[in-house]
């Protein structure tokens, strides 16, 4: 980001912003927020209503008309907001206009005309965290909601929101620092003036030779423990975030498509008797037990090649797709012969799920172990099957448990950025244990402890600095 462009300008130079806070499209309504200090003293002589602006009260709506030289813009509505009891801790104000591209625009650029500047990507966000109104982990959250696709997705990021994954990492770094505390008063005093467990050692830990001499040990433990179960748990919380890739394969005519159909509700896939009808994928999310599912519909695959070039090519690229799977459905005409090489003539090391179509049919059989038995048609055996596809999902995420960890709190993290922290803290904090087992003195492990608290406060923000918060918002969408 270049600080000194004025066209631009710079996240935290403190100037009124402005910026659509809903998309510019045809719709009911438009809103656009601003923000910054005598945001409503430039806004109001452009307002048909100019005292009624400055002196309104904070959370606070004033209705009105824009205008400029004598000309009404827009009809709108003004939500007041006073500082610090601001999303962004300044003064600011919402403007509902009409949705209308046109009108929108117009106000916009009245706006600019004002003396306010566009905001830059996530600027009102970078705003609420350097003026104390949200933590990094808050803040970040607040594109989570954005782009959650499930509710299960949204529950998350709510609870990031909410501060609990805050509370978790503060208590994590204040058990960190009340050990890095004693290890360093215990560094003041000789070994024949410490008394375990006296004013200087509150833990009363200080001297177990357990494994070294090392104050806190058993806090420290469970600070690791717990720092482990939350980093392995991201990986089940992008599931929910971000989605997986299900790949619908098999044999031409095995009723691929009308499972397809089944799952995603609609006749999106061309479904036909003539077996090969499906040429190219085809795909759609859906969402699986509050998993959001890409699921994607192949071209069958033969054993061998086909006469038809055109076949062949949709053969490769199911190949290819099913390489990228998260899931395989392999998917089985029950009513034809069975045999396990010809109906899945492919390979790989992706989980997968057999299924056993066409169950519903008379003279289809029971189905060999280990085969989910459903109709594509009439949807017998279809909740079964989501049940087994969001197991299967799961499990490919499962991570270690620990007291207090997120199998209990439901606190987990919600960024890369968040989870790689928390694996740097967790590794000078796993070296500072290994040396106390090796009797290393304790002036090699308090700094260890310290790179480690240090860590955690990067993933709230307590430690950071302006490129690293630069880079992050300006990922954000504009209008947040």
């Amino acid at each position: 980001m270049n600080r000194d462009s004025p066209e631009k300008g710079a996240y935290g130079d403190g100037s009124p912003v402005a910026a659509f806070a809903t998309p510019l499209s045809e719709s009911a309504l438009a809103v656009i927020r601003c923000s910054g200090g005598g945001a409503l003293e430039l806004a109001a002589p452009f307002f048909s209503r100019p005292e009624k602006l400055k002196t309104a009260a904070g959370h606070s709506i004033v209705h009105g008309w824009i205008r400029h030289e004598g000309e009404k813009i827009d009809e709108v509505l003004i939500s007041v907001y006073r500082q610090p009891k601001s999303y962004t801790g300044e003064e600011g104000m919402d403007i509902s206009c009409h949705g209308g591209i046109a009108a929108a625009r117009g106000v916009m650029k009245i706006l600019r005309k004002a003396g306010f500047r566009d905001a830059l990507p996530g600027e009102f966000t970078f705003r609420a965290f350097m003026n104390g109104r949200l933590d990094l982990t808050r803040a970040e959250s607040v594109m989570e909601m954005v782009s959650a696709k499930t509710g299960a997705g949204l529950r998350g990021a709510a609870l990031r929101l909410s501060g609990a994954l805050e509370t978790e990492i503060r208590s994590l770094r204040d058990k960190l620092v009340e050990i890095l505390a004693e290890t360093e008063i215990y560094l003041d005093y000789s070994e024949d003036e410490f008394v375990p467990g006296g004013a200087e050692d509150p833990s009363g830990t200080a001297g177990e030779e357990s494994g070294g001499r090392m104050p806190g040990r058993a806090l420290a433990e469970e600070v690791l423990a717990r720092l482990g179960a939350l980093s392995a748990s991201f990986k089940r919380e992008r599931l929910y975030q971000d989605g997986a890739l299900a790949v619908i394969a098999g044999k031409p005519n095995a009723g691929k498509s009308s499972l397809f159909n089944r799952l995603i509700g609609e006749d999106r896939a061309i479904v036909a008797e003539s077996p090969g009808t499906t040429r190219d994928f085809i795909e759609a999310w859906i969402s699986v037990e509050g998993i959001p599912v890409r699921l994607a519909d192949t071209a069958g695959i033969r054993d061998g090649l086909s006469p038809d070039s055109v076949e062949n090519t949709g053969m490769d690229r199911s190949r290819a797709l099913m390489a990228e799977a998260d899931l395989v459905l392999c998917v089985t005409d029950g009513t034809e012969k069975y045999e396990h090489e010809k109906d899945f003539p492919f390979k790989g090391e992706n989980p997968r799920l057999f299924i056993w179509n066409k169950a519903d049919l008379p003279s289809c059989p029971a189905p060999p172990r280990g085969f989910l038995p459903v109709s594509a048609v009439t949807g017998s055996g279809i909740p079964e099957l989501c049940g087994a596809i969001a197991a299967a999902l799961e499990k490919t995420a499962e991570g270690p448990h620990a007291p207090g960890g997120p199998e209990e709190t439901g606190v987990a993290p919600g960024t890369q950025r968040q989870k790689e922290l928390m694996d740097q803290a967790a590794a000078p904090l796993a070296e500072a244990l290994e040396l106390a087992d090796r009797g290393e003195p304790l002036d090699i492990i308090a700094p260890l402890l310290r790179e480690s608290a240090n860590a955690l406060g990067e993933i709230t923000g307590e430690v950071s600095s302006a490129d690293i918060l630069e880079k992050m918002f300006s990922k954000f969408c504009v209008g947040k």
